[in-house]
Formats: C-alpha cells, structure tokens, sequence
C-alpha cells in the first residue's frame, strides 16, 4: 500500500477492485470506436463462434441443435435397422416403406448431422493435419456409402451401418457439445473491455457544454468529467482536482488524487468531484485499447495448442487408413473381392470409436462440475490439461494474496494521549467518511470496543485528509500534506516509529489538534489474507514455485513475500509490464499459472499457459481467465491442481482404452485371425464399438470421487 498523502474522502462509487464493474458501466453500450464488435453480454458462449483450431467457424449452439435433432432421428433408425433386430431377437413393424425409414432418415443425418465434421474433415485434410474431424468424416462417409450400396441390393453386400452412422453421428455432436462448452471465448474479453467506455461525453463548448458519442471525440477537446463518471477518452486534467479510481488499469485499489498536468485513462472513474479534461488520445489510440490488442494477440497465441484427443485422433487416422489398405490388397490377393470391400468398409468405420468422441469431453464434464461445487470455474479446456505441467503460480499481489482493502496496522500515541484515546478520537473524527481508510480505522476501533466522543462539523480537505469538531475542538486527520500545511512537528519518538512504517511501505495517518499538535499517528496496510500462507507453503509442497507480480513499491512487496515465504517477487511493475513478466518466466522455460483480478491483469492472465481470475475481480479479467474462482480463496489454486492431475490420468486412461480397442479390433475386423477361424463380423465390431463407449463413460464417473476442499489443502 503506498503512501496516504493524499487521503481524501469520497463516497464508494462500488467500482473498486474487490467488487464488480459498476453498475453504470454494465449497463452502457461500448462506443464502438475500439474495435466495432459489439460487446452486448447477450452473446452468451452458445452463439460465440469459434475462429482457431478444429472448431473455427463453429457455435456451441450449432453443436447442440445438430445434437438434438440427429438423436431424436436416430431412434427410429436403429429401432427399424434388421441388424439391431436381429442382435436384440425382435422384429419390427413391417409397413409399405418401412425398410426405407432407416436409409431416408440415416441421409439427413448424414447430411444435416454429418456436416461439420465432413467440412471439418476436409480442412484437415486439405491443411495435411488429420485430427478428430477426419477421422470421424471417413468413417460416417464409408458408412454412408457402405449402407446405401446395401440399400440398393449392390453387389449383395451386408454392410448395413445406417443404425451405427446414427449413433456415431448423435454420440460426436454430444461430444463436440461438450467440449465447446468448456471453450472460452476470446471475444469475451474484448468485449468486456470495451463496456468500461461510457456511451457518451460531455464536450465543452464557447456556449457551455453538449452531450456527444464518444466516437465523435477528438484530440484537444475540452470535457467536463463529473463525479462519478468514466473517463470518456485519455486526456490530461487541466481544471479541477479529484481522486480517480484507477483500479480497472492500475488493479491497485487506492484512489489516486489527479490535479491539472495529470494523465488520465479512458475508462478510470472520478470518484468525489468534476474535472475539465482535455482529451490527448481517443479509440485506438488509448491505454484501453492498447489492453485490448495485448489480450487479443496472447489469447491467439494460447490457442494453437492441440488436445490429447486431436493427437490420437491423427495417430489412429493413419492407422485406420494402412490397416484397410492392406485388409483390400491382402484379400484382394487372397481372390475374394467381395470379402476385401466387407472387411475394409468395416475397419474404416469402426476406426472411429465413440469412446474416442466422449474420451476428453466427458471427463473435462464431470471436472467441470466437481471444480463448480469447490468454487472453480473452468472456462477453457486446455487449462485443465496444462495445470499440472505448471512449475510456477504467479500471483497479482493487491485484492488476491491481499485483500485489496486498507487495514489498521499500528497506533502510535504522543506523550501523554492514551493508544485508545488517539484511535477512537480518530475514529470520531472519520465515522461520517465513506473512505476505505476512514472505515479501516472505524472498524479497527470498534473491534477494540471503544466509545467513540461525538462528532460533527465533518468536513473533506481534498487531497489533504478530513477535520471534524470532538468535544468542543478541531481535530484533523490526515497524512505529510496536512502535516505540512498545519506546520505540525512529530514529536522525535513519534517521527522514529512513523518513518519505521514508511519503510515497510505502510499508509501513515496523524492525528492533530486545531492548535496543529501532533496527537499520534496510525498505519494502515493491505491485509495479507490469512488463507495465502496455506496457498503458498501448499504450492511449495507440491513442487510448484510461487512468484508475486506489483505495482506497489519494493518495500512494500518484499514485506509482503517475506511474510509469506515466495520465491520470487517482480515490484513496481507498471500495468502493461505484468504481461512481459509472463512472458520473461515463460523465456525461462517455466510454465506459468498467472492469477489475478484487474483489468491490467488481463493480457497476463491470457498470456499465461493457465489464467486464473478472482472471481471478486473485473468482468475483463474473469473473461480473459482460462479458469475463474468463485470466491477470494486463494487456497483454490490448490483444488485447480489437484483437479487437473486426477483429470489428465482419467483422460490418458479413457484414451488408452479407446484406442487400445481399435488397436485390438481393427486386426481382428481386417481378418488377421481369419485362418483360426476368427472373424470380427460388422455387427460385432459396431456392438464392441458401443460397449466401449460405456466403459469410458463410467470410468469418467469415477472422477466424482475426488474430493475438493480449499480450507483441507496441504
């Protein structure tokens, strides 16, 4: 916490870091002159449309209406299909056109349902980098073709698959559902920054003042900034003063006193009075939108990762692929081209296994829910992967391993004033003050049950502190500016111990009489959270370093990482730096777990292998986040961990089986063992296939066992 000199007292406008954005700005619409994308929160993750990897050009909502439709088609496909008949031992109703219930519907499915993953597929194809969407597009193609050459009595094949392209198509859109899901959304963060712009401002003009667009701003301006109001544009103040909560650029939550010459951000807020600004940069050119290109490009680069599936996907593609190439020529050779086309048609089509489809997603479901009910919110899937390769949890000091709010520390009395006397005689004096510090020092009064003497005649010296009449005297609180302008001297004791605080980076109050002697003195600082110690050690004992990243000055942050023993500390570090020390612990070789709560956070946190955003914190940064905690818990980290490793060995494990099956059936579906006399027929392959996926499906269950509690952590 640096220095109150300017301690100056406002009512709490409620768009402090600790909190939420403020209402104001939630309910504005951006000024479009950013980036032109609309930012309406109404763009929930079911329409956001993906632009990297094999879901670009794809929506949640796409995946969940192709699901719907496709499964309530399949029902009577496989219902009608002779080959499930015939495995469950019924018949189905027979009626004119009945046999062509399962082609006709199978072909919309194929079409309808099919199409992002033959579209998908092609792409792969074409950028020579098979995955889960190629995969899937040969074996619903084979089995397309495979059926309606049954259909239509060619060749006197039995290659009747419509029941299973059903299912194979219903099982990958549930599992593509899924995992879209748990995709963040880049725009998200985008569009979140743009809201901290106010829709309009007020430009001076010869005649008084007009209300324009903010679009319509233009550098040299003159605006009028009233309390309460965002900044419109950068600018620098050049009538007024007023404290401005910087917290949505700076992340510290400590208002800052700004006077003519001083440089102001777009979207910080003027919290107790009006200032005339005079506008230097506006839309592209500002800090925010500078922020907003720093997200843009780290979430870019954080999302060319490939999933574990994807890499399984590739390998059984080209497995597939050789394997019913020579299951064609090996039975080609053996003289019997209608068992080649059989046997290859059925290798390509159960290549591709449901439980490959649900392997990830399944998991990355069940993780989700369990992280949910330990106050985790899982917003990209890669986060769950790469969390336990993490060598290094970097965490935003102020509102994360601190509480973000001042706290009394020290009292320190002149000779012959009582502790308590000095503290309650300030708390009279700050009880009528909304000021975080004044309800620092009322709150720490009250915890010592102390009577506090009546009050009034509370007034606010701006950027000096506050007076108030106790007890028939003036009485001033306030920090050196008021020290100063009252030529009050600190007794030699008082000053030792005051310049004691000052060193460890401590807010100092005095406390003066109307004649200008100094009573005592207080100090306030950011709490540490009593939780980060546990966080720390437990980090430390599961082999993960732990580094904190300030604004603050040195002393301040080394008090702190002293306090709770990390190895690491990057102080003073200006708002678009925190990126650069992501980026300088990521040169190092380590992979890092970023964890903060300001909108300055936010390039850091998309930077990061893992983004980890307070839930109390900004809309931005939990949208830039790859993972949100509910609460200010930093305990959570550990759940995080726990959970991704637990995780990671049920995906391997539900990978291995997957795969392990088509290791195991593709040579059995080829005919290898066909001189033994065994055979994997079509149909036993597609039941095998099903039965597969049950497997998988009821080892991912098993992850509901992992219990997650924040406050057991060791």
């Amino acid at each position: 916490m640096q220095d109150h000199s300017q301690h100056n007292h406002h009512h709490d406008d409620g768009s402090k870091k600790g909190g939420t954005l403020t209402e104001a700005h939630m309910s504005s619409a951006p000024a479009g002159h950013i980036h032109g994308a609309s930012h309406a929160q109404h763009n929930s993750d079911d329409h956001t449309v993906h632009t990297h990897g094999q879901h670009a050009g794809h929506s949640t909502a796409m995946f969940k209406n192709r699901f719907w439709l496709t499964l309530a088609l399949s029902v009577p496909v496989v219902y009608f299909s002779p080959m499930v008949g015939h495995i469950f031992g019924y018949m189905a109703p027979m009626f004119p056109g009945s046999a062509w219930i399962p082609p006709v519907l199978g072909t919309v499915i194929f079409l309808y349902g099919g199409q992002p993953f033959v579209k998908g597929g092609l792409q792969e194809l074409k950028d020579r980098r098979p995955g889960m969407m190629l995969l899937i597009a040969m074996a619903i193609t084979v089995a397309f073709a495979a059926s309606w050459i049954t259909s239509l009595g060619i060749g006197g094949f039995d290659l009747d698959f419509w029941w299973e392209l059903a299912l194979l198509v219903a099982i990958m859109l549930l599992g593509h559902w899924i995992e879209m899901r748990a995709l963040g959304s880049a725009q998200g963060a985008l569009d979140a920054l743009a809201a901290l712009l106010p829709d309009e401002a007020e430009r001076i003009t010869d005649g008084g003042t007009e209300t324009v667009a903010v679009s319509e701003l233009r550098p040299d301006d003159l605006v009028l900034v009233r309390s309460g109001a965002r900044m419109p544009a950068d600018g620098t103040v050049v009538d007024g003063q007023a404290e401005f909560d910087e917290s949505m650029i700076t992340g510290e939550s400590k208002t800052v006193a700004r006077g003519p010459g001083d440089t102001v951000v777009a979207g910080t807020v003027a919290t107790d009075t009006s200032v005339r600004v005079r506008v230097t940069a506006v839309g592209d050119d500002t800090a925010l939108a500078g922020i907003q290109r720093l997200v843009a490009e780290a979430q870019a680069s954080s999302s060319r990762a490939q999933a574990l599936a994807d890499r399984a996907a590739a390998f059984l593609f080209y497995f597939a692929t050789a394997a019913g190439i020579l299951t064609f020529i090996a039975w080609t050779l053996l003289g019997s081209v209608p068992e080649a086309v059989t046997r290859t048609v059925t290798v390509l089509v159960i290549a591709c296994p449901h439980a490959l489809g649900l392997a990830i997603p399944l998991v990355i479901a069940i993780s989700t829910e369990q992280a949910a009910r330990a106050g985790v919110l899982i917003k990209n899937r890669m986060a769950l992967e790469r969390m336990r390769t993490i060598d290094v949890v970097l965490f935003d000091k102020t509102g994360t391993l601190t509480t973000g709010a001042p706290d009394l520390k020290d009292v320190a009395a002149a000779p012959g004033v009582e502790a308590d006397q000095l503290l309650a005689l300030a708390a009279a004096v700050e009880s009528d003050s909304e000021h975080p510090v004044a309800r620092a020092i009322v709150r720490a009064a009250a915890a010592r049950g102390l009577a506090l003497p009546a009050a009034s005649g509370f007034s606010s010296l701006t950027g000096r502190g506050v007076r108030a009449v106790v007890d028939g005297r003036t009485v001033h609180v306030g920090g050196p500016a008021l020290l100063r302008e009252l030529a009050a001297v600190e007794p030699a004791a008082l000053a030792a111990t005051t310049r004691g605080w000052m060193d460890r980076g401590a807010a100092v109050l005095h406390v003066m009489d109307d004649g200008g002697r100094v009573l005592g003195a207080v100090s306030l600082e950011d709490a540490v959270r009593a939780e980060s110690r546990q966080a720390v050690a437990a980090l430390q004992n599961r082999g993960i370093k732990v580094a904190m990243v300030t604004g603050d000055a040195r002393q301040v942050a080394q008090a702190v990482a002293a306090d709770l023993n990390i190895d690491e500390v990057f102080a003073e570090v200006l708002p678009a730096d925190k990126d650069k020390k992501v980026a300088e612990l990521q040169a190092r070789g380590l992979k890092v777990a970023m964890v903060g709560d300001g909108v300055n956070d936010s390039p850091a946190l998309a930077r990061a292998e893992v983004g980890i955003a307070i839930g109390a914190g900004t809309d931005v940064a939990m949208e830039s986040a790859g993972v949100v905690l509910a609460g200010n818990d930093p305990r959570a980290v550990l759940s995080m961990v726990d959970l991704s490793r637990a995780s990671y060995r049920k995906m391997w494990q539900n990978l291995v089986w997957a795969t392990g099956y088509n290791v195991l059936s593709v040579p059995l579906a080829a005919g290898v063992l066909a001189f033994a006399g065994v055979v994997l027929s079509p149909a036993a392959g597609a039941v095998l296939m099903s039965a597969s996926t049950i497997v998988v499906a009821l080892n991912a269950q098993l992850l509901r066992r992992l219990k997650l509690n924040p406050a057991a952590v060791r």
